[in-house]
């Protein structure tokens, strides 16, 4: 019997291709050639012809490497001749030098096109008439409304903090490191602070020196590592002298506006007392004028981060005073502190920054006014003033919220009176409190037409451009940009207002003159996105004061015209 055989081999290697396998041939030319000859011998068909060609240079790829050095063949018909392969060598150099010497070329006109291109930039690009038609027509301007404010310089850069001398005559030691303390200079008192000696010293005791805690104010303008341990044991030594005090008698100083506005002043801010409704400006008069003192050097812009840090620990200062002591300034001392601290606040620097110490700040001095009514005028209209650009006064209604009736009367009555002034009107304003707010912004809202502002920022500009008129595209970005703000300005005078059923006839005449003096005329274009911008702005307000009168319920006469016959 057979043996059955293994249904899968172990041998699983493919089987031999013989007509795959090269042939090794003799490797002397003479050997080549016999090989040839007796291929011509034999009868060739048609596919073996075409590859002839070929096979004379496999033969001579499978010759070595020192055999085509030295002996290279040509082989051409029946003749064969040897030529010197110094020749191809040489023929070989020249391509390749010849090859370098386009690369250097190619690469000079790269250079030469780049340096043109950067020469077109600079210099303006001649433009046929009808290219250039073509060009205004699809062009985009790169002028837009900007959403944030441009602010003021307020706060320059000092090389050095200004020295703060803790007044000592008047204490008397308690104990040997007090007097240690109280008898050093300045570098090694600032040690004892930064060491944390000036805690174990005063913290738990009785009576603090009001000296010492004015020094700690006065350095919350140093370096942030100063500052920030000085606002650490002035709140700590504050909040616990509350605490060791009876409840009716609590009793917490407080710094007062002298002191509050020369820290400002050591912060680099300008002394506003110096500039009364004046907007804070980096003049060259006031440089000269410090630069000669010694105090000023305008180097590097300061810190925003850093001064709004420095800036944080006065309004959280400053707000635990008014919590706890909210009678210890005047109402004169309130005004002027909001108008610094409104001032300080318009700074470049802080443009971007969260101002929620500030605005907290703010409503408690709103609340502290004791005469709230009769200082109402004079506030908004010291606020007024402190800035000329219209988008500034804008910022600083935001800076008060509109969570308590105080801060809305006035976000209101300060939006008004701001309309007024740019459109050049505070004259022509009618006793305060004589009329409604709406009847007084149904007056200018008629002026905030973009053609009224062309016609007023046109005359308003040629003082100082000595004659010569703006151009189009500038005038009109202008125009729509004032009047952006004060669209904006004009939608918080409306929303600071509880409409009654006697206002809703007012409102509808606002809604009316809004679409009659404004939607209307602004032609929106693609090459003008910011006529876009002040578009959908207008459009916003329309319908958020159409929403008002939805809610509103109208008075009888509105609805029936035919009561009175």
């Amino acid at each position: 019997m057979q043996e059955p055989k293994d249904m899968f081999p172990t041998d699983w290697s493919p089987p031999p291709v013989e007509f795959l396998k090269q042939k090794v041939l003799p490797a002397h030319p003479r050997g080549r050639r016999r090989l040839l000859e007796e291929l011509e011998q034999q009868p060739l068909d048609s596919d073996q012809k075409v590859g002839l060609a070929s096979l004379e240079d496999l033969l001579w790829n499978m010759a070595g490497p020192s055999q085509q050095a030295v002996t290279p063949e040509v082989i051409s018909g029946t003749d064969y001749c040897y030529v010197n392969n110094l020749d191809s060598l040489l023929k070989e150099k020249r391509e390749q030098a010849l090859e370098q010497e386009w690369e250097q070329l190619l690469l000079q006109d790269r250079l030469n096109f780049d340096s043109s291109e950067c020469d077109e930039d600079d210099n303006e690009v001649l433009l046929t008439p009808e290219h250039r038609m073509l060009v205004e027509k699809f062009s985009v301007s790169l002028q837009v409304i900007p959403p944030v404010h441009p602010g003021e310089t307020v706060f320059l850069s000092r090389p050095h903090p200004v020295p703060c001398i803790l007044d000592s005559s008047h204490l008397k030691p308690q104990n040997h490191l007090e007097e240690l303390f109280l008898g050093s200079p300045l570098p090694q008192q600032l040690s004892f602070l930064h060491k944390g000696f000036l805690t174990n010293l005063y913290l738990h005791a009785h009576d603090c020196p009001l000296p010492l805690l004015r020094w700690l104010f006065q350095l919350l303008s140093w370096p942030l590592e100063t500052s920030s341990r000085a606002f650490d044991l002035l709140w700590d030594l504050s909040v616990d002298g509350l605490f060791r005090q009876p409840n009716e008698d609590m009793c917490l100083w407080c710094p007062s506006l002298e002191e509050i506005k020369e820290v400002f002043h050591s912060l680099g801010a300008y002394d506003p007392l110096l500039y009364p409704q004046q907007p804070f400006q980096q003049s060259d008069r006031v440089l000269e004028n410090e630069a000669s003192l010694g105090w000023w050097e305008q180097q590097d812009p300061p810190q925003k981060v850093v001064l709004d840090i420095k800036l944080s620990y006065i309004y959280k200062f400053l707000t635990l005073c008014l919590l706890v002591q909210p009678e210890s300034y005047t109402d004169t001392n309130l005004l002027g502190l909001i108008e610094l601290l409104c001032r300080g606040s318009l700074d470049v620097g802080l443009c971007l920054l969260p101002k929620t110490d500030l605005q907290q700040l703010l409503l408690l001095l709103l609340e502290n006014i004791r005469e709230w009514p009769g200082k109402l005028q004079p506030l908004c209209c010291a606020l007024s003033w402190v800035s000329n650009h219209h988008h500034n006064l804008l910022a600083v209604v935001e800076f008060f919220l509109d969570v308590t009736s105080r801060g809305r009367q006035l976000r209101s009555q300060l939006s008004l009176m701001i309309i007024a002034r740019m459109l050049g009107q505070q004259e022509s304003l009618p006793p305060w409190g004589e009329k409604t707010q709406l009847s007084l912004l149904s007056q200018l809202i008629s002026l905030m037409r973009p053609s009224s502002l062309g016609q007023y920022l046109s005359t308003k500009s040629l003082p100082s451009c000595q004659g010569q008129q703006p151009k189009a595209s500038e005038l009109d970005h202008k125009v729509c940009y004032l009047c952006h703000s004060l669209l904006s300005l004009a939608g918080v005078v409306v929303s600071g207002q509880d409409i009654t059923p006697d206002q809703w006839g007012e409102l509808q005449l606002l809604c009316m003159q809004l679409d009659r003096h404004i939607s209307t005329h602004i032609r929106e274009s693609p090459q003008a996105m910011h006529r876009t911008k002040l578009k959908d702005l207008a459009t916003q307000t329309y319908i958020r004061w159409q929403d008002l009168l939805a809610h509103c319920q109208p008075q009888g006469q509105y609805f029936s015209p035919w009561k009175d016959i």
